[in-house]
Formats: structure tokens, sequence, C-alpha cells
């Protein structure tokens, strides 16, 4: 496991950002890309979870492809956990890739992609 500072864990979400491949994920528009310590029991629960299961990512909003004829909505929001990603890493390298791997999984939900499609296409 590996521990970074707030400023760290920031700029490495930015980098990934910038470094995620495809015009689909530079241009998501309304999104707010939040990270925080750990998911909240509310979002555990949305999400199904076990009390032994982790969330490492979540997207909350409308998906682009249930968007038809609504009006202005609220940004979405995509979350990433940071101590669930630090533990599943083991240096910095590591971690950038898991806040990557799940900022592409989450950028799929924003686009409508559901769990089963996401893993076909990794």
């Amino acid at each position: 496991m590996i521990e970074v500072s707030d400023e760290q864990f920031q700029e490495l979400i930015n980098q990934a950002l910038e470094e995620l491949p495809g015009e689909h994920a530079k241009n998501i528009t309304n999104v707010a890309i939040l990270y925080e310590d750990e998911p909240t029991p509310e979002q555990r629960e949305k999400s199904n979870l076990t009390p032994y299961q982790t969330l490492l990512g979540l997207y909350e909003g409308v998906p682009l492809s249930q968007r038809q004829g609504m009006g202005h909505l609220f940004p979405d929001k995509i979350t990433l956990f940071r101590r669930p990603l630090e533990s599943q890493s083991q240096n910095l390298s590591e971690l950038k890739e898991e806040i990557k791997h799940t900022l592409w999984h989450e950028i799929a939900h924003y686009y409508g992609l559901d769990h089963d499609r996401i893993h076909e296409l990794e």
C-alpha cells in the first residue's frame, strides 16, 4: 500500500485525465471529478456493496444515453476514493494506473455503458 498527500493525489488525477485515450475522455462536459478518502455509507448502499467489498470510484448522474429531452441538469459527479485506490497500489506508478483505469471506468458510465459492456471493452 502507498499513501500520498492530497496534492499528490489531485496531481495524479490530473495526469490520468490528460493521458486517457480518445476523444470521449476529452469531451466530457458538466462533470465534476472529485475525490474522497472513503465512500459514504449511502454510496456503499447505493452500490449494493457487502461489508467486505470496496469501491474505487463512483459515477453519479444521468448518463448521456438517457438524457433525451431533459432540460438543464445539475453537474454529474465522478468520485474517486483515495484510500481504496492506495490500498490497491504498491507504488506511485501503480496508483496512477489504478486512478486512470478507475476514471476510464466511471467515464464509460457517463456515456451510458453498463458493467458488462465496460468489462467487454477492457
